[in-house]
């Protein structure tokens, strides 16, 4: 079977049970009927979310330890001081 076709076929769910405060039930629900969506489908596109999130953090985090272990030199910083004045001195506001 080509992947592409395989890749649409349905995957067996796991079900589980999670407690929430009722304000948050509530607020949930009034949003998954206006939207139209199941509750299933909320909590997957917001587990998806999270799980994006948190691997949006590491990269920020190595980020942040690259320029920790070697920061911008003061030329760094004035050069790119220099292209921004550039770029948006261009910019109508």
């Amino acid at each position: 079977m080509p992947a592409a076709r395989r890749s649409r076929l349905p995957t067996v769910a796991t079900k589980v049970a999670v407690s929430i405060p009722s304000d948050l039930y509530r607020a949930v629900e009034r949003a998954r009927k206006r939207h139209r969506k199941t509750r299933s489908a909320v909590m997957q596109d917001a587990l998806r979310h999270w799980l994006r999130h948190e691997a949006e953090m590491v990269l920020v985090r190595e980020y942040e330890a690259g320029y920790r272990r070697r920061p911008e030199t003061r030329r760094e910083v004035q050069a790119a001081e220099a292209a921004a004045v550039r770029l948006l001195g261009a910019e109508a506001w």
